[in-house]
């Protein structure tokens, strides 16, 4: 599988991984911080917040820009602005082509 394929997969479903994590970053802004900036995370909600299974589905938030594409060194990916700036340009920078239509 693509590397960045698979790192992408990290990015979500993330809380247990960032809890081990001591570096993250984010895809989105390029940005490196601690694990224990992260305040915020997407996910729960009054339906499942007492479900075990939820808690570790949540996906944590940039404490910089807000997104929802952070990843952690516990992801066993580097975490570092060279990576960070690959998974920027395939998940975000990507030119949408679109087929040109037919000329009637």
């Amino acid at each position: 599988m693509n590397e960045l394929l698979a790192a992408y997969r990290a990015v979500s479903n993330n809380w247990a991984q960032i809890q081990g994590s001591k570096l993250c970053g984010c895809c989105s802004c390029v940005q490196l911080f601690p694990a224990d900036e992260i305040v915020a995370w997407t996910g729960l909600d009054m339906h499942n917040v007492d479900d075990p299974k939820a808690v570790d589905n949540q996906t944590a938030l940039c404490p910089r820009c807000g997104s929802e594409a952070v990843i952690g060194d516990k992801s066993g990916y580097p975490i570092n602005v060279q990576f960070l700036s690959r998974m920027n340009e395939a998940w975000f920078q990507r030119t949408i082509i679109r087929k040109p239509t037919p000329k009637k």
